[in-house]
C-alpha cells in the first residue's frame, strides 16, 4: 500500500458526518477512480454503501461488522475490509481516531 497519491483532483469541501465523527475529502485520480481519506473520531457508528468499498486502515485501528454478519473483526493500519454494495457496516473506534482511505468500485 502507497502512502500518497499522484495526479489527484480533492475536493475542497469535506464530507463530514455523524456530527463530526467522521470527515472525509474525495479524491479523483487520473483515471477517473474514486476515492476518499478520511477519519473517525472515537464513536460506535454505522455506514451504509452505495458501491461496493475496500476500506484500508492506515492507521489507528476500529472494530468491523459487516451486515448481516454476527462476528466482529478488529482492523488495524496496513489491513483492509471489503463492503458489498448496497449494503452496510457497523464500526467502532475507541482511543486513538481511525485514518482510512475508502477504495469505490
Amino acid at each position: 500500500m502507497s502512502n500518497s497519491f499522484d495526479g489527484v483532483s480533492v475536493d475542497k469541501a469535506a464530507n463530514v458526518y455523524f456530527d463530526g465523527k467522521c470527515i472525509s475529502h474525495n479524491l479523483i485520480l487520473a483515471d477517473g477512480s474514486r476515492k476518499s481519506v478520511g477519519v473517525v473520531l472515537p464513536a460506535s457508528l454505522t455506514f451504509k454503501t452505495g458501491a461496493p468499498e475496500v476500506m484500508e486502515a492506515v492507521g489507528g485501528s476500529c472494530r468491523v461488522r459487516l451486515e448481516g454478519a454476527a462476528e466482529w473483526r478488529t482492523c488495524t493500519a496496513g489491513e483492509s475490509f471489503q463492503v458489498p454494495a448496497n449494503s452496510s457496516f457497523d464500526i467502532v473506534v475507541e482511543g486513538e481516531p481511525f485514518h482510512y482511505v475508502c477504495h469505490y468500485g
